[in-house]
């Protein structure tokens, strides 16, 4: 049996230094486009997490000190269809954002149980296609959080 997933995730904004940012759609939900996910497995911390998802959803793999923790986290109902991989009476995630940045759009390889196709967009067109408002609301902050680093 599958351990319950923990209601606590990391949301990990994709991005290259003009802004374009990388995204997913869904596998079991076609036109549900998304940045890298996933939820806390273990004792792990966040940016463990963030690293870990990041290579198993995008086939990156570059060390912890290539992420951004933002120090934002969003609360948000985990749809219903989607509870029954978390403990009975779990209704909340908390989600933890990151981002890493990448010196230009590069060719991923996804996990097809996971998502089916990707794409790389400016920032306000992924902002648009994202069906989360967590991760929209991520990628509206990301040219001002490219500002504030230089």
């Amino acid at each position: 049996m599958t351990p319950a997933k923990q209601p606590i995730s990391v949301l990990v904004v994709i991005h290259t230094p003009a802004a374009d940012v990388l995204l997913l759609e869904r596998a079991a939900h076609p036109g549900f486009w998304q940045s890298v996910t996933g939820s806390r497995e273990g004792h792990e911390t966040l940016l463990d997490t963030a690293c870990r998802e990041v290579a198993e959803e995008t086939g990156i793999a570059l060390p912890a000190s290539h992420y951004i923790d933002w120090q934002l986290s969003n609360s948000y109902e985990i749809f219903p269809e989607w509870r029954h991989r978390y403990a009975a009476g779990v209704t909340v995630n908390v989600e933890h954002v990151f981002s890493l940045c990448l010196p230009t759009c590069v060719d991923i390889t996804t996990s097809p149980d996971e998502h089916r196709a990707w794409q790389w967009l400016p920032w306000r067109d992924a902002a648009e296609r994202c069906f989360s408002w967590s991760n929209r609301d991520a990628i509206l902050l990301l040219p001002e959080r490219l500002h504030n680093r230089t």
